[in-house]
């Protein structure tokens, strides 16, 4: 399996509004799961897609079923981030089962952008949309819980293709001590990405470049701000040229 982010489709998502605790719940039973595996600037992600439209009700409800069962080891181990050698054997066994259930044989169609359309008889991409994150064990999502001074709260990523947008919000480790709602703050940070398909032999894999990072205060104290203080953010530099040349590193 690799490092792997396991993500739950929402219906939307209010980019700018205070959140908590959502990313434990089951917005829908008609969602969507996807695994990722991650590695450098130029990643290359591997998504299992599940709709839960399927012809055969056994096997969507054995589809069902692992999703909740995946969704509910997620809120027992928040998302992996305090994940035990057995709750990690046990996610991979279901996200192993979910793949060899995925009955979508091309996920990655469309996600470079180059075949958007308004036109009704044409599908979206099926990873276009709101995603929230259930469970990973990729080191360098999970080192964001190290930090002394923040926490992790929800962590989503929207996909616009060609565009994804990993969204991460920090909270102060204090705030955990506080009761709720006293003074709360939350910094949000946004990763974007640009995703192109790996071709048809591998139609299961997606190509990620890192492009920018932002951050933005969206509360602080009990106050919203994020009409106030200006966000903070850096391009990053191609690497991908790099990265492909490196010794080991297969190209696609």
């Amino acid at each position: 399996l690799g490092f792997a982010t396991v993500g739950h489709r929402i219906s939307s998502l209010q980019r700018y509004e205070k959140t908590s605790d959502w990313h434990y719940s089951i917005i829908t039973t008609s969602c969507r799961q996807s695994t990722a595996q991650s590695s450098t600037d130029d990643d290359d992600v591997t998504i299992d897609d599940t709709p839960s439209t399927s012809n055969d009700d056994g096997t969507d409800n054995e589809r069902e079923t692992l999703k909740k069962a995946l969704i509910a080891l997620g809120a027992s181990y928040d998302r992996g981030f305090g994940a035990t050698p057995s709750s990690r054997t046990s996610a991979t066994n279901i996200i192993e089962q979910l793949t060899a259930l995925n009955p979508t044989p091309n996920a990655s169609r469309g996600i470079d952008g180059a075949t958007a359309t308004t036109d009704p008889s044409h599908p979206p991409p099926p990873l276009k949309g709101a995603w929230r994150m259930v469970w990973c064990t990729a080191q360098d999502v999970l080192l964001l819980a190290a930090s002394p001074v923040t926490t992790v709260g929800a962590i989503y990523q929207v996909i616009d293709p060609p565009v994804a947008t990993n969204i991460i919000d920090l909270i102060p480790r204090v705030q955990a001590l506080l009761p709720p709602g006293v003074a709360p703050s939350l910094l949000r940070a946004e990763v974007t990405t640009r995703a192109e398909s790996r071709g048809s032999e591998l139609p299961l894999r997606v190509g990620l470049t890192f492009e920018k990072v932002k951050l933005q205060p969206v509360e602080v104290l009990g106050q919203a701000v994020g009409d106030v203080l200006p966000p903070i953010g850096w391009s990053l530099p191609d690497v991908s040229g790099v990265v492909k040349n490196l010794p080991g590193v297969e190209e696609g």
